[in-house]
């Protein structure tokens, strides 16, 4: 089978400019070509995956068969082995030594954090105040994994540095993982010297807890003691201390930029969209009726969790890659070892094939009934199979516990005349986000 090559593509650079100038527009275009389609970052080969059917194929039914890609070798530097970027038999024993850490007694004591951090937070606004969600949202999800993570005051120190850091590293890492590989080592490009500074910074401050740690050996009922604590079950070895600075490195990264995007595009929806805003208000009234939520209260919270589910639709991550560790067949297409596969999960939110009218904020097609008809591969904001991010159910508790907090207390408007755009690297951010903070008795 002859596998098209998407246009625009230019000598040397392939098809990276596109890319990274058009973002979404490029990506969602590749679907009129095919299910598969060839593309190239600068001279190297990848396929493009349009169907959710051959996405799930490659993450679930043949999930053993293709590690990760080009895009995380070049996160490599920064994260690691840690459970996002190890691979075959590490990655089964990490995974296992760090499941505990997510099981339902473990999230009700992180969302009591979660809910404590959001009342600091909405605790420094003042009414009618113009506030950059964007940053007040990501600062927000960086304090409540650093603070899971850490419960000493040197950890406190690395909690700050996390703040001014990652934001650093997420922006400027995918442009690094998409660009040509030889100019990522070029020093007098300005992305490339933030990056490799806020690494450092973060690699020192990260480490000297994990040294103090180890000093004084005390369990301090933080997710870092529960690593350093961890034993495999077969063999009883617990983890290095290089292992254990790569999975927080992770738990700092991966658990902090989903959260941070969709909680400040929720809050935008919800100005957008008047009723639904409405709907969730009362909700979150008859359920806390008061009081602060807590961990019992995201199962009755089910219009505001479809709402999450919605904006987790809408503002994915948005490319992920995957490559082929023995020849495989997809979709009629035979591809050696080695091969690059790609696909966008933001493309496939808004397949108008998959999704109804994928334009339009809709909570409610995710009512059982309606959700059912949407294929698998079609909704993947955490990945699927064997891969699937382990920390979903945490953003997910985090993301509604957080939602609930605010709407209880605030309502939030847009600033008029301010338009907010999409500015996609690694994930949909918004280009900013001021909005007018009002409390509810004000309103």
């Amino acid at each position: 089978m002859d596998v098209p090559v998407a246009p625009g593509r230019r000598i040397l650079l392939g098809h990276t400019p596109s890319l990274l100038r058009q973002r979404v527009g490029f990506t969602s275009s590749l679907r009129v070509h095919g299910d598969i389609v060839r593309l190239f970052l600068g001279p190297l080969e990848t396929y493009f995956l349009t169907s959710p059917e051959l996405v799930n194929h490659v993450l679930v039914a043949e999930g053993s068969s293709f590690s990760k890609g080009i895009i995380f070798d070049r996160f490599r530097p920064f994260m690691g082995n840690g459970l996002v970027m190890s691979e075959g038999a590490f990655h089964l024993r990490q995974r296992r030594l760090m499941q505990p850490a997510f099981h339902g007694a473990r999230l009700a004591a992180y969302a009591d954090t979660m809910v404590r951090v959001t009342g600091e937070l909405t605790g420094t606004w003042r009414a009618g105040e113009v506030r950059r969600l964007d940053a007040d949202m990501q600062r927000l999800a960086i304090t409540v994994v650093g603070e899971t993570l850490f419960a000493t005051e040197l950890g406190r120190r690395a909690v700050a540095e996390a703040r001014r850091s990652i934001p650093v590293v997420l922006k400027a890492g995918m442009i690094r993982a998409l660009s040509p590989r030889f100019l990522e080592r070029v020093p007098v490009i300005p992305a490339n010297r933030r990056f490799d500074r806020a690494v450092e910074r973060l690699r020192r401050i990260v480490q000297e807890v994990i040294v103090g740690w180890r000093a004084a050996g005390e369990d301090h009922g933080d997710l870092l003691s529960m690593l350093m604590l961890a034993r495999d079950p077969g063999t009883g070895e617990g983890m290095t201390d290089d292992q254990v600075y790569d999975e927080v490195i992770t738990l700092l990264t991966a658990g902090s930029e989903t959260s941070a995007v969709a909680l400040t595009w929720l809050f935008h929806e919800l100005a957008r969209h008047p009723e639904v805003g409405r709907r969730a208000r009362a909700e979150v009234d008859a359920v806390l009726a008061g009081r602060a939520a807590t961990f019992g209260d995201v199962a009755k919270l089910a219009y505001l969790r479809r709402i999450v589910s919605e904006v987790l639709r809408m503002y994915p991550i948005w490319i992920l890659m995957r490559r082929a560790l023995r020849d495989v067949e997809l979709g009629g297409v035979r591809l050696p070892a080695g091969t690059e596969v790609m696909f966008s999960p933001f493309s496939l939110h808004f397949d108008p094939r998959f999704h109804e009218a994928p334009e339009r904020f809709d909570p409610d097609r995710w009512l059982p009934e309606r959700a059912a008809r949407i294929p698998k591969g079609a909704y993947v904001p955490f990945g699927a199979g064997g891969r699937q991010c382990i920390g979903q159910a945490f953003a997910h508790t985090e993301i509604t516990l957080v939602a609930a907090s605010v709407l209880a207390g605030w309502e939030l408007f847009p600033v008029p005349g301010v338009p907010v755009r999409l500015s996609v690297t690694s994930a949909a951010y918004p280009d900013r986000m001021p909005m007018t903070v009002v409390p509810r008795r004000a309103a």
